[in-house]
C-alpha cells in the first residue's frame, strides 16, 4: 500500500496558520455572541435577577417539598406559587395603602418645603436665628429639602406605583424562578462544565455568590425593614401624617449605604423644633439615633455575619455603584459581580502561587 508523504515544514506552517485564524475567528465569534446576549438580556434584567435571588433564599423549601411530592415538577409549581402568595399579597396591601397615605402627607410635605415656613420658624427663635440664617443661607435649607423630597417622591412612585412593565417584570420572575427550581441540578452542571474551574473552586465560587444572595437580600432587606417599620412607628406615635409611607421610604433609602433613615427624620425633626414642638423633636432625634440607627450596627453584623466579606467601602461601590448601573436589580447584582470578581481573583492567585512554587522548586 502506498503511504502519504510525510508533512513538510511548509504544511505544518499552513496547518498552525489555519489553527490560529479559526480559534481567532472563534474568539470573535464568542466575543460578538456574548456582546449580543448581553443586549438580548437587558429588558429580562430585573426578572432574571429577582428569580435568581428568590431561587437562592427558597430553595430548602423546594428541596422539603421534592421529597414530599417525588416529582421537581409539582414541588417547583408549589414552590413558586408559595413564594408568589409570600411577595405578591403584601405588596399589593403595602402599594393601596402607600398610595392612600402620600396623598395624606401632601399638606405636611408642603409645609416643610415652603419657605414662608422657615421663616416665621426662625422669627420664634431669636437665639438660634443668626446661627439658622448662616446655615441657611450656604445650605439653602428649604431649596434642598425640597429637591430631596421631589426626588424621593418621585422614586418611590416610580417603585411602588406599579405599571405594566413591572407587572410582566414580576410574571417573569416567576416564570424564571419555575425553572431554576425544576432543572437546577442540570443548570449548576452546565455552568461548572463551562468554567474552567475545580470542583473545590466552583464550589468555592458557588458558597461565595449564595452567601452575598443572602446577605443583600435577607440580611440588608430585614434591617432596612425594622429600621422603617421602627421609624414609622415613632411617626405614628407622635401623630405625624402618613407614617406607613414615611416609613416605607426610610426602609428604601436604608438599603443605600451612608444614606438611611437619617434623610427622613432628620429634616422632621429640625421642622418640629422649628416649629415650637421641641418634646416631639427631641424624642424623634432620640430614637431616630439611638434606636433605628443602632439597629444597622447590632443586627446587621448578626444577620449578615461574615457571609457579604466585604469591607465597608467595597460594599458601598458595590451596592450603589449596582443601583446606579442596573437599577433596582443593583442592590443583589452589584454585590455579586464584586464578589463574584474577589472570588476569581483568589482563585486565579492561589493558582500563580502554585505554579511559581512548583517552578522554583
Amino acid at each position: 500500500m502506498d503511504r502519504p508523504p510525510p508533512e513538510t515544514p511548509i504544511a505544518d506552517k499552513l496547518s498552525s496558520r489555519h489553527q490560529i485564524f479559526s480559534i481567532g475567528l472563534l474568539t470573535v465569534g464568542l466575543a460578538l455572541g456574548l456582546l449580543l446576549c448581553y443586549f438580548l438580556a437587558i429588558p429580562f434584567l430585573p426578572a432574571i435577577v429577582g428569580s435568581f435571588a428568590l431561587a437562592v433564599l427558597f430553595v430548602p423549601l423546594d428541596a422539603r417539598l421534592r421529597r414530599v411530592f417525588g416529582s421537581p415538577g409539582i414541588a417547583a409549581a408549589a414552590t413558586v406559587a408559595i413564594v408568589a402568595f409570600i411577595v405578591v399579597v403584601p405588596t399589593i396591601m403595602v402599594v393601596g395603602t402607600l398610595l392612600n397615605e402620600a396623598a395624606r402627607s401632601a399638606p405636611f410635605v408642603s409645609a416643610m418645603v415652603d419657605p414662608a415656613s422657615w421663616a416665621r420658624s426662625l422669627d420664634k427663635y431669636p437665639r438660634l436665628a443668626s446661627v439658622l440664617l448662616w446655615i441657611n443661607e450656604r445650605v439653602e435649607i428649604p431649596q434642598l429639602t425640597q429637591t430631596a423630597t421631589s426626588r424621593i417622591a418621585g422614586w418611590s412612585t416610580t417603585l411602588l406605583s406599579g405599571s405594566l412593565s413591572s407587572l410582566i417584570s414580576l410574571l417573569l420572575a416567576f416564570y424564571f424562578l419555575f425553572y431554576m427550581f425544576r432543572d437546577r441540578e442540570e443548570g449548576i452542571e452546565a455552568v461548572k462544565r463551562m468554567l474552567p474551574l475545580s470542583a473545590p473552586e466552583f464550589s468555592t465560587l458557588a458558597d461565595r455568590l449564595v452567601n452575598t444572595v443572602f446577605a443583600s437580600v435577607y440580611g440588608t432587606a430585614t434591617v432596612a425593614a425594622l429600621q422603617g417599620g421602627l421609624g414609622g412607628a415613632m411617626f405614628w406615635w407622635l401623630g405625624l401624617p402618613a407614617p406607613i409611607f414615611w416609613g416605607v421610604l426610610m426602609g428604601l433609602l436604608a438599603l443605600v449605604p451612608f444614606l438611611g433613615a437619617f434623610v427622613i427624620w432628620g429634616p422632621t425633626a429640625i421642622f418640629l423644633l422649628l416649629t415650637g414642638e421641641v418634646t416631639s423633636a427631641a424624642l424623634l432625634a432620640v430614637w431616630g439615633t439611638v434606636v433605628v440607627g443602632m439597629v444597622d450596627n447590632v443586627l446587621y453584623p448578626i444577620l449578615v455575619g461574615k457571609r457579604l466579606m466585604l469591607h465597608t467601602v467595597p460594599s458601598f461601590i458595590a451596592i450603589v455603584g449596582g443601583l446606579l448601573l442596573f437599577g433596582a436589580p443593583g442592590i443583589v447584582l452589584g454585590p455579586m459581580i464584586v464578589a463574584g470578581f474577589h472570588t476569581l481573583f483568589v482563585i486565579w492567585r492561589d493558582r500563580s502561587t502554585g505554579q511559581l512554587v512548583s517552578s522554583s522548586s
